[in-house]
């Protein structure tokens, strides 16, 4: 009889101990799913040591790294949301499906290059200020490359070519290059109408339409179209960008710093 009450003691220690463990290692399991989850998020995996952690919400980037006191981000410039740009073959392909019922789809497709924007690490503001130039003014945290209020290829309005803007509010040039010269929506949507959307080539951010819960026009930025104090991601304040619904949407009359460069 006491062997017997021995022997079901010793069982129920050994079931517990087995419980325990597997307890232990499906919490380990987890924490470390939750960890390999956040390393994503962040883009930690590709962003060298000593790049500051703003960059690592550029979430497309393919590496980012110090380039002497320039930062380099390396993305391939296609967007990771559909549109009717792609082939139909590929599986973000998807017919318009906005609000302009004027939409005119242009004969361009979207094409990847290996984009190279090196920015100041330090950005400054400018003693000569310098006009934006057609094409890529900025990356955007998806890859994307913003483009500034004009049309190519004699700085006209967009008046027209909006009308070939996809419902993410972008659309390819000639040779194959998606951009944005308006609000980038599908980043808004998805981070926020007040969150960082990228950085212009001079290395101030760009942050959405919206500001402390307000929405930003015109009249309250510069001319440049930007202004200074404190984000949520410089909390010793910056310049910077903000996105409005009205010309010049992005950028203003220049770059308010020096700008680096891009090449793809």
């Amino acid at each position: 009889m006491k062997f017997a009450n021995k022997f079901f003691i010793l069982s129920l220690i050994l079931l517990f101990t087995y419980c325990s463990k597997s307890d232990s290692n499906e919490d380990s399991s987890s924490n470390s799913q939750e960890s390999s989850e956040s390393t994503t998020d962040n883009n930690s995996n590709v962003v060298d040591e000593g790049v500051p952690e703003v960059f690592k919400k550029i979430y497309a980037a393919s590496r980012v790294y110090l380039d002497g006191n320039n930062v380099v981000i390396e993305v391939d410039g296609a967007p990771d949301h559909k549109s009717p740009y792609y082939s139909k073959s590929h599986q973000l392909y998807e017919p318009y499906s906005g609000s302009n019922t004027n939409f005119n789809q242009n004969p361009n497709s979207i094409k990847t290059f290996d984009f190279k924007f090196k920015i100041p690490l330090n950005p400054k503001e400018a003693s000569n200020k310098v006009s934006t130039q057609l094409g890529s003014i900025g990356v955007s945290l998806n890859g994307v490359a913003f483009y500034n209020q004009y049309a190519g290829p004699n700085n006209q309005p967009l008046t027209n070519e909006i009308n070939s803007f996809d419902q993410y509010a972008g659309h390819p040039q000639n040779q194959g290059v998606y951009h944005y010269h308006l609000e980038p929506t599908y980043l808004t949507s998805n981070k926020g109408q007040d969150a960082l959307l990228g950085f212009l080539l001079d290395g101030f951010p760009v942050y959405g339409p919206y500001e402390n819960d307000v929405k930003i026009t015109n009249e309250n930025l510069d001319e440049y179209h930007g202004h200074s104090h404190i984000t949520a991601d410089y909390p010793n304040g910056i310049y910077h960008y903000h996105i409005t619904d009205t010309d010049p949407y992005i950028n203003g009359n220049g770059y308010y710093g020096s700008p680096g460069t891009v090449s793809q």
